[in-house]
């Protein structure tokens, strides 16, 4: 594992320097869906400190093996979150990168009263089979939501369209560049192992790593 990362480190600095970017500003989630507490611990160890999980009682069983390092790590909830759920997930996670409805971010608003670190799901490819607020709906989302006070909205993600070449995914990440700058935005999450570079030299902020960093899933 350390060698993969060692590898994945050196590609997002080569794409840093094609797009004349500091590093510094790129925050490596390690996505752990389906990998055991003990992967968690062997990635912890190699210095990786942000971990993505995509379904809360995953998160809550692994993460409860953890409990020595788990004030040390950033968890990122990046799954579908189903209402159901919120409450769990307030519980187990640092932030949530898929607000995707209004009625969500209502519900999360008054389950909690603390603030909420949170980033807004953006569908810009029309998909039927993905979430998130479509380009149209975005502006009213944004200030409705920012206006709730257990919100702090950090900025927007999105799940590229499946391609054979990263760079037909490229027009859309910097769409959604743009659209994070228009709104004063900070933080962009886009990217994932097969896209990931390109995303960067676009403008993400963090990118959402599995297979390049634990392998194949079973």
């Amino acid at each position: 594992m350390e060698h993969r990362i060692e590898i994945l480190r050196g590609r997002i600095e080569k794409a840093c320097l094609r797009s004349r970017r500091d590093i510094a500003g790129i925050k490596l989630i390690a996505v752990t869906k389906n990998f055991t507490s003990g992967s968690v611990r062997a990635a912890f160890n190699c210095g990786l400190r942000d971990f993505g999980e995509n379904r809360v009682q995953e998160a809550v069983a692994k993460y409860s093996e953890l409990a020595d390092v788990r004030r040390q790590i950033m968890l990122h909830f990046i799954g579908h979150l189903q209402s159901n759920k919120v409450g769990d997930t307030l519980q187990a996670v640092d932030i949530i990168h898929s607000i995707d409805t209004l009625r969500l971010a209502e519900f999360i608003n008054n389950r909690t009263d603390r603030p909420v670190n949170v980033l807004l799901e953006v569908n810009l490819s029309g998909e039927k089979t993905k979430y998130g607020f479509s380009r149209g709906e975005l502006k009213l989302a944004i200030d409705w939501i920012s206006a709730m006070p257990n919100m702090n909205v950090l900025g927007l993600m999105t799940i590229a369209p499946v391609c054979n070449n990263a760079e037909e995914v490229r027009p859309l990440f910097a769409e959604m560049k743009r659209l994070n700058s228009d709104f004063g935005l900070t933080e962009l999450s886009m990217g994932m192992t097969d896209d990931f570079e390109v995303a960067v030299e676009e403008g993400a902020t963090m990118i959402r790593i599995g297979r390049a960093i634990f392998g194949e899933r079973s």
